[in-house]
Protein backbone atom coordinates (compact mmCIF):
# COMPACT_ATOMS: atom_id res chain seq x y z
CA UNK A 1 0.00 0.00 0.00
CA UNK A 2 3.05 2.34 0.64
CA UNK A 3 4.33 1.52 -2.78
CA UNK A 4 1.39 2.36 -4.53
CA UNK A 5 0.86 5.49 -2.77
CA UNK A 6 4.16 7.17 -3.11
CA UNK A 7 4.25 6.19 -6.95
CA UNK A 8 0.80 7.36 -7.13
CA UNK A 9 1.84 10.60 -5.62
CA UNK A 10 5.13 10.51 -7.72
CA UNK A 11 2.93 10.03 -10.81
CA UNK A 12 0.65 12.79 -10.32
CA UNK A 13 3.10 15.69 -8.98
CA UNK A 14 5.35 15.14 -12.67
CA UNK A 15 2.92 16.30 -14.84
CA UNK A 16 2.40 19.47 -12.70
CA UNK A 17 6.24 20.20 -12.97
CA UNK A 18 5.93 20.20 -16.68
CA UNK A 19 2.65 22.25 -16.58
CA UNK A 20 3.98 24.83 -14.73
CA UNK A 21 7.80 25.04 -17.04
CA UNK A 22 5.36 24.94 -19.99
CA UNK A 23 3.54 28.05 -18.96
CA UNK A 24 6.82 29.82 -17.83
CA UNK A 25 6.99 31.37 -21.34
CA UNK A 26 3.53 32.94 -21.48
CA UNK A 27 4.66 35.37 -18.69
CA UNK A 28 6.76 37.03 -21.53
CA UNK A 29 4.04 37.73 -23.79
CA UNK A 30 3.18 40.91 -21.99
CA UNK A 31 6.64 42.94 -22.35
CA UNK A 32 6.90 41.31 -25.86
CA UNK A 33 5.13 44.40 -27.36
CA UNK A 34 7.93 46.61 -25.82
CA UNK A 35 10.84 44.56 -26.61
CA UNK A 36 9.48 44.55 -29.93
CA UNK A 37 9.09 48.28 -30.05
CA UNK A 38 12.76 48.91 -28.27
CA UNK A 39 14.19 46.24 -31.09
CA UNK A 40 12.96 48.15 -33.86
CA UNK A 41 12.57 51.44 -33.28
CA UNK A 42 15.86 52.12 -31.05
CA UNK A 43 18.19 49.54 -30.84
CA UNK A 44 18.67 48.74 -34.32
CA UNK A 45 17.90 52.30 -35.70
CA UNK A 46 20.94 53.26 -32.94
CA UNK A 47 22.74 50.16 -34.52
CA UNK A 48 22.41 51.49 -37.81
CA UNK A 49 23.66 54.83 -37.20
CA UNK A 50 26.49 53.40 -35.64
CA UNK A 51 27.71 51.31 -37.97
CA UNK A 52 27.34 54.28 -40.88
CA UNK A 53 29.18 56.80 -38.95
CA UNK A 54 32.47 54.05 -39.44
CA UNK A 55 31.84 53.65 -43.36
CA UNK A 56 31.92 55.51 -46.59
CA UNK A 57 30.05 56.06 -49.56
CA UNK A 58 31.29 52.25 -50.56
CA UNK A 59 30.46 50.77 -47.23
CA UNK A 60 34.13 50.42 -46.39
CA UNK A 61 35.22 51.25 -42.87
CA UNK A 62 36.84 54.70 -42.61
CA UNK A 63 37.53 56.85 -39.40
CA UNK A 64 37.08 60.42 -41.94
CA UNK A 65 33.60 61.17 -40.71
CA UNK A 66 34.70 61.21 -37.51
CA UNK A 67 37.53 62.80 -37.54
CA UNK A 68 35.28 65.67 -39.76
CA UNK A 69 33.39 66.01 -36.26
CA UNK A 70 36.16 68.81 -35.40
CA UNK A 71 35.15 71.15 -38.10
CA UNK A 72 34.88 74.51 -36.54
CA UNK A 73 31.22 74.57 -38.02
CA UNK A 74 30.59 71.28 -36.25
CA UNK A 75 32.08 71.87 -33.46
CA UNK A 76 29.89 75.10 -32.96
CA UNK A 77 26.65 73.49 -33.42
CA UNK A 78 27.67 71.00 -30.36
CA UNK A 79 28.79 73.99 -28.05
CA UNK A 80 25.52 75.37 -28.83
CA UNK A 81 23.54 72.75 -28.46
CA UNK A 82 25.02 72.42 -25.46
CA UNK A 83 24.78 75.66 -24.09
CA UNK A 84 20.56 75.64 -24.89
CA UNK A 85 20.63 71.90 -22.89
CA UNK A 86 22.30 73.17 -19.85
CA UNK A 87 20.66 76.80 -20.12
CA UNK A 88 17.45 75.32 -20.44
CA UNK A 89 18.28 72.47 -18.04
CA UNK A 90 18.85 74.63 -14.93
CA UNK A 91 16.79 77.47 -15.45
CA UNK A 92 13.35 74.63 -15.62
CA UNK A 93 15.41 72.44 -12.88
CA UNK A 94 15.30 75.57 -10.29
CA UNK A 95 11.82 76.40 -11.66
CA UNK A 96 10.24 73.41 -11.26
CA UNK A 97 11.43 72.29 -8.26
CA UNK A 98 10.20 75.80 -6.58
CA UNK A 99 6.59 74.51 -8.36
CA UNK A 100 6.89 71.21 -6.57
CA UNK A 101 8.41 72.36 -2.80
CA UNK A 102 5.26 75.13 -3.61
CA UNK A 103 2.52 71.85 -4.26
CA UNK A 104 3.86 69.35 -2.05
CA UNK A 105 5.09 71.39 1.36
CA UNK A 106 3.27 75.16 0.88
CA UNK A 107 0.22 74.14 2.60
CA UNK A 108 -1.75 74.90 -0.91
CA UNK A 109 -5.39 73.33 -1.63
CA UNK A 110 -5.23 69.68 -2.80
CA UNK A 111 -6.94 70.82 -6.08
CA UNK A 112 -4.16 73.10 -6.97
CA UNK A 113 -1.76 70.24 -7.32
CA UNK A 114 -3.66 67.99 -9.07
CA UNK A 115 -4.28 71.02 -11.24
CA UNK A 116 -0.17 71.35 -11.16
CA UNK A 117 0.45 67.91 -11.83
CA UNK A 118 -2.04 67.44 -14.87
CA UNK A 119 -0.91 70.56 -16.59
CA UNK A 120 2.45 69.68 -16.45
CA UNK A 121 1.99 66.18 -17.96
CA UNK A 122 0.13 67.49 -20.67
CA UNK A 123 2.52 70.54 -21.29
CA UNK A 124 6.06 68.14 -20.63
CA UNK A 125 4.89 66.31 -24.09
CA UNK A 126 4.04 69.65 -25.79
CA UNK A 127 7.00 70.14 -28.63
CA UNK A 128 7.49 70.47 -31.84
CA UNK A 129 5.42 72.88 -34.62
CA UNK A 130 2.75 73.97 -32.48
CA UNK A 131 4.98 74.70 -29.43
CA UNK A 132 6.86 77.18 -31.92
CA UNK A 133 4.12 78.37 -33.12
CA UNK A 134 2.86 79.25 -29.87
CA UNK A 135 5.71 81.34 -29.03
CA UNK A 136 6.02 83.34 -32.32
CA UNK A 137 2.22 84.24 -32.10
CA UNK A 138 3.38 85.25 -28.50
CA UNK A 139 6.95 86.89 -28.50
CA UNK A 140 7.21 86.74 -32.28
CA UNK A 141 7.35 90.88 -33.31
CA UNK A 142 3.76 90.66 -33.74
CA UNK A 143 2.88 88.89 -31.15
CA UNK A 144 0.01 88.74 -28.31
CA UNK A 145 2.72 89.68 -25.04
CA UNK A 146 4.88 92.19 -27.33
CA UNK A 147 2.51 94.41 -29.26
CA UNK A 148 0.43 94.47 -25.80
CA UNK A 149 3.66 95.57 -24.01
CA UNK A 150 4.55 98.02 -26.49
CA UNK A 151 1.10 99.94 -27.32
CA UNK A 152 -0.05 99.43 -23.29
CA UNK A 153 3.57 100.56 -21.38
CA UNK A 154 5.50 101.55 -23.60
CA UNK A 155 7.94 99.20 -23.63
CA UNK A 156 9.58 97.05 -26.52
CA UNK A 157 11.25 94.28 -26.08
CA UNK A 158 13.08 93.59 -29.28
CA UNK A 159 14.85 97.24 -28.43
CA UNK A 160 16.73 95.58 -25.45
CA UNK A 161 18.24 92.57 -27.71
CA UNK A 162 15.78 90.10 -27.04
CA UNK A 163 14.88 87.71 -30.23
CA UNK A 164 12.64 84.53 -29.96
CA UNK A 165 14.61 83.65 -33.13
CA UNK A 166 17.85 83.23 -30.80
CA UNK A 167 19.50 81.81 -28.05
CA UNK A 168 17.78 83.13 -25.22
CA UNK A 169 14.77 82.58 -27.21
CA UNK A 170 15.37 78.62 -27.98
CA UNK A 171 15.90 78.62 -24.37
CA UNK A 172 13.05 80.50 -22.87
CA UNK A 173 10.97 78.41 -25.71
CA UNK A 174 12.28 74.85 -24.25
CA UNK A 175 11.62 76.11 -20.85
CA UNK A 176 8.09 75.22 -21.85
CA UNK A 177 8.42 71.68 -21.51
CA UNK A 178 11.31 71.54 -19.32
CA UNK A 179 9.42 73.04 -16.29
CA UNK A 180 7.26 70.94 -16.23
CA UNK A 181 8.84 67.54 -16.81
CA UNK A 182 11.02 68.53 -13.83
CA UNK A 183 7.91 68.66 -11.72
CA UNK A 184 6.47 65.68 -13.18
CA UNK A 185 10.11 64.00 -11.86
CA UNK A 186 10.92 65.68 -8.77
CA UNK A 187 7.67 65.44 -6.81
CA UNK A 188 7.76 61.78 -5.85
CA UNK A 189 11.16 62.92 -4.44
CA UNK A 190 9.37 65.66 -2.39
CA UNK A 191 7.07 63.41 -0.96
CA UNK A 192 9.64 60.98 0.43
CA UNK A 193 10.69 63.58 2.89
CA UNK A 194 9.27 61.99 5.84
CA UNK A 195 7.33 64.27 8.57
CA UNK A 196 9.71 62.60 11.29
CA UNK A 197 12.47 63.99 9.69
CA UNK A 198 11.40 67.02 10.43
CA UNK A 199 9.89 66.45 13.77
CA UNK A 200 13.27 65.01 15.38
CA UNK A 201 15.09 68.17 13.94
CA UNK A 202 12.40 70.46 15.53
CA UNK A 203 12.85 68.17 18.73
CA UNK A 204 16.92 69.09 18.61
CA UNK A 205 16.25 72.50 18.34
CA UNK A 206 17.18 72.64 14.54
CA UNK A 207 16.08 75.86 13.05
CA UNK A 208 13.91 75.66 9.62
CA UNK A 209 16.87 76.72 7.60
CA UNK A 210 19.23 74.27 9.11
CA UNK A 211 16.74 71.51 8.50
CA UNK A 212 16.42 71.99 4.70
CA UNK A 213 20.41 72.59 4.94
CA UNK A 214 21.58 69.40 6.73
CA UNK A 215 19.07 67.35 5.66
CA UNK A 216 16.21 68.53 3.03
CA UNK A 217 18.86 69.45 0.64
CA UNK A 218 21.27 66.43 1.31
CA UNK A 219 18.70 64.07 0.61
CA UNK A 220 17.03 65.87 -2.44
CA UNK A 221 20.29 66.72 -4.18
CA UNK A 222 21.00 63.26 -5.75
CA UNK A 223 17.28 63.31 -7.53
CA UNK A 224 17.80 66.96 -8.43
CA UNK A 225 21.36 66.80 -10.11
CA UNK A 226 20.21 63.87 -11.56
CA UNK A 227 16.88 65.13 -13.43
CA UNK A 228 19.08 68.35 -14.50
CA UNK A 229 21.12 65.67 -16.44
CA UNK A 230 17.96 64.21 -17.97
CA UNK A 231 16.75 67.38 -18.71
CA UNK A 232 19.96 68.37 -20.30
CA UNK A 233 19.38 64.93 -22.66
CA UNK A 234 15.84 66.09 -23.16
CA UNK A 235 16.93 69.28 -24.49
CA UNK A 236 19.75 68.13 -26.79
CA UNK A 237 18.05 65.73 -28.99
CA UNK A 238 15.26 68.39 -29.60
CA UNK A 239 14.35 69.05 -33.24
CA UNK A 240 11.18 69.38 -33.97
CA UNK A 241 11.08 72.90 -31.88
CA UNK A 242 13.78 74.19 -33.16
CA UNK A 243 13.93 74.03 -36.27
CA UNK A 244 10.52 74.99 -36.27
CA UNK A 245 11.37 78.33 -34.55
CA UNK A 246 14.32 79.38 -35.81
CA UNK A 247 14.91 77.18 -39.05
CA UNK A 248 18.34 77.18 -40.09
CA UNK A 249 19.19 80.60 -38.06
CA UNK A 250 20.55 78.82 -35.48
CA UNK A 251 23.27 76.15 -36.04
CA UNK A 252 22.60 73.57 -33.36
CA UNK A 253 23.22 69.95 -34.06
CA UNK A 254 20.04 68.22 -34.72
CA UNK A 255 19.45 71.21 -37.54
CA UNK A 256 22.99 70.58 -39.09
CA UNK A 257 22.27 66.79 -38.80
CA UNK A 258 19.00 66.91 -40.33
CA UNK A 259 20.68 69.34 -43.29
CA UNK A 260 23.41 66.77 -43.67
CA UNK A 261 21.10 63.58 -44.23
CA UNK A 262 17.78 65.48 -45.56
CA UNK A 263 19.60 68.73 -47.30
CA UNK A 264 20.27 69.32 -51.16
CA UNK A 265 23.20 71.49 -50.42
CA UNK A 266 24.88 69.87 -47.32
CA UNK A 267 24.36 66.32 -48.20
CA UNK A 268 26.46 63.95 -46.76
CA UNK A 269 24.99 60.86 -44.89
CA UNK A 270 27.52 59.29 -43.28
CA UNK A 271 28.57 62.42 -42.05
CA UNK A 272 25.43 62.62 -40.52
CA UNK A 273 25.63 59.16 -38.64
CA UNK A 274 28.86 60.68 -37.87
CA UNK A 275 26.85 63.56 -36.36
CA UNK A 276 24.08 61.08 -34.68
CA UNK A 277 26.92 59.52 -33.11
CA UNK A 278 28.39 62.14 -31.40
CA UNK A 279 24.60 62.84 -30.00
CA UNK A 280 24.08 59.26 -28.82
CA UNK A 281 27.09 59.42 -26.86
CA UNK A 282 26.30 62.21 -25.08
CA UNK A 283 22.64 61.77 -24.25
CA UNK A 284 23.68 57.98 -23.52
CA UNK A 285 26.17 59.58 -20.66
CA UNK A 286 24.08 61.80 -19.30
CA UNK A 287 21.29 58.96 -19.25
CA UNK A 288 24.27 56.74 -17.61
CA UNK A 289 25.18 59.23 -14.90
CA UNK A 290 20.79 60.14 -14.45
CA UNK A 291 20.50 56.62 -13.65
CA UNK A 292 23.76 56.58 -10.98
CA UNK A 293 22.22 59.63 -9.52
CA UNK A 294 18.81 57.48 -9.21
CA UNK A 295 20.15 54.86 -7.69
CA UNK A 296 21.54 57.09 -5.01
CA UNK A 297 18.42 59.38 -4.40
CA UNK A 298 15.71 55.98 -3.86
CA UNK A 299 17.93 54.67 -1.30
CA UNK A 300 17.07 57.29 1.13
CA UNK A 301 13.40 57.65 -0.26
CA UNK A 302 12.37 54.00 0.46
Amino acid sequence: MTDISASDFSRQSAPRVEARRTRLPTQWLGVAPFFIFALMFLILPTAYLVLGAFQNDRGEFTMENIAALSQPSILAAYWISIKVSVASAILGALAGLAIAIAIVRGGLPGWVRSATMTFSGVASNFAGVPLAFAFLATLGRLGLVTVLLNSVFGFNIYSTGFNILSFWGLTLTYLYFQIPLMVVIITPAIDGLKREWGEAAATLGATQFQYWRMVVIPVIWPSFLGTVILLFANAFGAIATAYALTGSSLNIVPILLYAQIRGDVLHNPHLGYALAFGMIFITGLANVVYIWFRMRSERWLK
